[in-house]
This record gives C-alpha cells, structure tokens and sequence, in this order.
C-alpha cells in the first residue's frame, strides 16, 4: 500500500461528484483516513476531502492547528452533516489542493453546527464560529462542498472559474514537460 494518494486536480470529474455515505467505520476505512491525512501533510494542504483522491465516500480531513514545527491535531469527519448555519457571512481567502496555485475570497455562514462520525465511528459534533477560528470554519465548509461535487471556484463567475482551470491545466502541463 503506498503511504499518499495522489490528489486529483481539476477538471477531473470525479470532483464534481457527490460522495456516498459510508456504511460503516471498518479497517478499511482507518486505512483511508490514515492515507488521507498523510496526503494532505505531504501536499502542504490544510484539508483534504475523498473526493480529491478518487475516492467517492463522505470522508474529510482537515489540520488548522499546523504550522512551521509540524503537523498539529488533525481531525477526520466520517459522513459530515451541517445541521446548522448561521444568516451572518464571513468571508476568507480560500485555495484548493485541486486547484494548486489559486485562491479567491469567498463567502461563506461564519457559524455552523456539523454532526459526523469521527475515525473510531464515535458520533460527534463541531460547531464553527470565523470570530474565534476562521481557517477551521472555512476549511470544514470547504471540504464538505467536495463531498457534494462542488469547488470554491463554483462560487465565482464563470469567467474566473474558467481562468483559474485553464492555470491550473496551464501549471500541470509545464511540471509534466520538466
């Protein structure tokens, strides 16, 4: 088993998938999640959704605690649900590992309340609030759009969403020509 995936980049389709509900937490899926946090550490990412692996399961990862000395606490959601938002908007300057190199400011509930599972299959709960952590609201939020087949970039205008997988189709042909 290789320790990382790789993380797919778009405009592969797999990313405009909705993800299925996992049936249950299993080896298998201790695997994955284990993979998917060494993937998103590897990628220099903050989360990592199934998704972005060709993986269609309702798994997410997620490290706002990392910084400069390492990796922090990464969390894992098993079948995330937002149970709540809140009307008031917050809005941060989100990029995507499936979109290396591109970033926008997007517009997002600035509270929400998420029920899941988490890597034991422990029902949990996580509420988010952008006053107290805007990264962790963001990036959850962000995350849980890839679970539903949705990107940052389908918040923009058809324009810039268009640029920015021309960049990134741009980008991944000149790595493959070095």
């Amino acid at each position: 088993m290789n320790d990382i995936y790789e993380v797919i980049k778009v405009p592969n389709p797999v990313l405009k998938q909705t993800a299925l509900a996992v049936e249950a937490v299993d080896q298998e899926i201790k695997d994955q999640i284990t993979r998917m946090i060494a993937t998103m550490y590897a990628n220099s990412g903050v989360g990592l959704a199934a998704n972005q692996v060709g993986i269609l399961n309702r798994i997410l990862v997620m490290d706002v605690t990392q910084n400069a000395d390492g990796p922090g606490t990464p969390i894992c959601m098993v079948n995330p649900e937002i149970i709540w938002a809140s009307e008031e908007r917050s809005l941060y300057q989100e990029g995507c590992l499936s979109l290396p190199q591109q970033f926008a400011d997007i517009e997002r509930p600035a509270s929400v309340r998420i029920s899941y599972l988490d890597e034991n299959g422990a029902a949990q709960e996580m509420l988010t609030n952008a006053d107290e952590n805007l990264l962790l609201n963001h990036c959850v939020q962000h995350e849980m759009d890839h679970l539903d087949g949705a990107l940052f970039s389908d918040y923009l205008s058809a324009l810039k969403r268009n640029m920015m997988i021309k960049r990134v189709q741009k980008l991944e042909k000149n790595q493959h020509v070095l």
